[in-house]
């Protein structure tokens, strides 16, 4: 029983470490919107058209937003977990790691642009609604709050997902070892 404890006991830091890197990933992932925002011109030109796709389709600026936001926050996030939150005292190289840790931040990248779009499109029925939020101030500005909600959305399947994939434990491996070589 001491052993079944000392593992919850465990396994409840590593979480609040991976809230906590968490919580400075969103902060990061913030700034670089908020920089980005305001390098063009503030969230009234959110849904501003970047490129034209097909039909009535475009990549706007809001999206643009989410994926530059997006790596920079996960390439911090990834450097944190990688040395704290589940720190190993055997680990696979950075690449080995970094990878999985981008795919999987990615697949909830895709799922957070299309929540986020559903946010901040009139059209949508999930769009955030006036007064509350609305396009041209700070702390009611509907980007930033659909960058928040979104985030926290996606953020717990990270958690197990890099857990059980990314940051597995290695046995049997020597240090900076890739998983298909031998030891």
């Amino acid at each position: 029983m001491p052993d079944e404890l000392q593992s919850k006991r465990k396994l409840i830091a590593e979480f609040l470490r991976f809230g906590i890197v968490g919580g400075s990933g969103v902060l990061v992932n913030l700034v670089v919107t908020y920089i980005m925002t305001q390098i063009n011109g503030g969230v009234a030109n959110d849904n501003r058209v970047v490129v034209n796709l097909w039909g009535d389709y475009a990549l706007r600026f809001t999206i643009v937003v989410w994926i530059i936001a997006f790596l920079v926050a996960n390439l911090w996030n990834f450097e944190l977990n990688r040395y704290w939150t589940f720190r190993r005292s055997v680990r696979r190289n950075w690449w080995a790691e970094f990878w999985p840790f981008l795919v999987v931040g990615s697949v909830a990248a895709a799922i957070g642009a299309v929540i986020k779009l559903l946010l901040t499109n009139p059209g949508s029925p999930l769009y955030l609604p006036s007064p509350l939020f609305n396009n041209h101030e700070g702390v009611r500005a509907r980007a930033y709050w659909a960058q928040l909600i979104t985030i926290v959305v996606t953020m717990p399947i990270n958690y197990v997902v890099n857990k059980v994939w990314t940051f597995r434990s290695v046995t049997g491996k020597k240090a900076g070892e890739s998983p298909g070589e031998k030891a």
